[in-house]
């Protein structure tokens, strides 16, 4: 027999369903008033949104949550703000839904359209941050599909207490019952249920880290988008601005270390290793960074850590970066499509030849020139807000924004046409 909780998310999955088709008849204007209703709820119930915050908070703190870990979980008035006005900005941006993607007419007079649509029912698995639960749910509503959302244990108070703020707020302004949906309990069987119930979840998307998203593919009856880690390189070339490739790794390094957009291994050409390393690894030392260099390396700079094998296969997610010397383009190629989680990679040169053919053979989501990899964000490129980063080849690649959370139609118009 089923439990309860087997039984609640089933249930959910139905009523999920049922919304995705409410969703997709809403306009444009109207999905834009239901979302600045949102946030408007947002605002006005920020007290209860803090006192739920605190419970999580107390809770952490007595299960030994780093500092690190409670600032994640805290909301202020500042980042509920943030939340809002986040809300607010998902409400001006294009809506894809409806968009033309091409068209054409056949010789029998058959008129054909391919249109942007809804996924239509998604789910959403993440850990401790709780905005992922306004932006998640947003940005799914923005894009017409139905939302059943996941949080982890550490911020279930204040999860509840934002969807509950988003559907009370929605809902005064027309959002279908059940489109943003919250699963009320935090059992790992619910995430079971949830990924089995293909026949009412059209995709899956989990974020965190990669326990949770390898337990998620493991059981997931439907597609998932993700990625694993962020391994990310950059290669400094034989014709590099050695200034800028000095800029680029220290603030790729040091920027944000700690999010998956971050540099984890510098790869060095040869022919300029004994200039570069010296000045690349002082500026690293002045943030604190940990160096550990291979053996190439080590004999130009040889108070560094010595690497081994497992540090090009590590995302530290810390200050640590690891340095090897490679012989030429094709070496660091094959280093990092060997090597990396086909996140973001770089190369730094001043030879457009040269960087077209990295850009080429690199086998990741995104390749840069001459740009820190802290730039990997739908923000930075234009999207307004993401729903997170794949590193998959089939439907989504890099960062996620609202196009991402769309699949497309065929309509096909006729004057009764019949095949002969």
């Amino acid at each position: 027999m089923p439990s309860n909780i087997e039984e609640t998310v089933h249930q959910m999955g139905r009523q999920a369903r049922t919304a995705s088709y409410r969703l997709a008849q809403l306009s444009t204007e109207q999905k834009n008033e239901i979302l600045r209703a949102m946030a408007a709820s947002i605002r006005a119930k920020s007290a209860k949104l803090i006192e739920a915050n605190a419970l999580d908070l107390q809770a952490g703190q007595e299960k030994g949550l780093s500092k690190a870990m409670l600032d994640r979980l805290k909301l202020d008035q500042t980042r509920i703000e943030a939340m809002a006005a986040g809300i607010d900005q998902v409400a001006t941006l294009p809506d894809p839904v409806g968009q033309v993607l091409d068209t054409w007419d056949r010789p029998n007079g058959i008129q054909i359209e391919q249109v942007r649509v809804p996924i239509g029912t998604i789910g959403i698995i993440y850990e401790s941050r709780p905005n992922v639960t306004a932006d998640a749910a947003v940005l799914c509503f923005k894009t017409g599909n139905a939302t059943i959302l996941r949080g982890g244990s550490e911020a279930i108070h204040s999860n509840r207490a934002i969807a509950e703020a988003l559907q009370t707020g929605g809902a005064n302004a027309g959002l279908p019952d059940h489109a943003v949906q919250l699963i009320p309990f935090t059992d790992r069987e619910s995430v079971a249920a949830l990924a089995g119930m293909d026949q009412w979840l059209d995709l899956i998307i989990p974020r965190g880290g990669k326990g949770l998203i390898e337990a998620v593919v493991s059981m997931a009856r439907m597609p998932v988008i993700k990625h694993y880690d962020g391994i990310c390189h950059l290669f400094a070339d034989k014709d590099a601005d050695q200034e800028m490739a000095v800029a680029l790794t220290v603030n790729s390094k040091t920027h944000k270390p700690g999010v998956c957009n971050a540099l984890e291994t510098l790869l060095v050409h040869q022919s300029i290793a004994a200039d570069f390393l010296p000045k690349v690894a002082a500026a690293l030392l002045e943030k604190g960074v940990e160096l550990r260099g291979c053996s190439r390396t080590l004999e130009i700079l040889p108070d560094l850590v010595p690497a081994v094998e497992e540090d090009w296969d590590t995302e530290y997610l810390d200050l640590i970066l690891s340095a090897k010397v490679v012989d030429s383009l094709e070496q660091a190629v094959a280093h990092i499509n060997h090597h990396g989680s086909h996140h973001t990679d770089v190369i730094v040169t001043a030879n457009q030849a040269t960087a077209e053919a990295f850009m080429r053979s690199v086998d990741s989501a995104c390749v840069f020139h001459n740009v820190s990899t802290r730039f990997n964000d739908g923000g930075e490129f234009g999207f307004g807000a993401e729903i997170g980063i794949s590193t998959d080849k089939l439907h989504a690649r890099g960062p996620m924004g609202l196009r991402e959370l769309t699949s497309y139609q065929y309509r096909v118009r006729g004057n009764g046409q019949v095949k002969s």
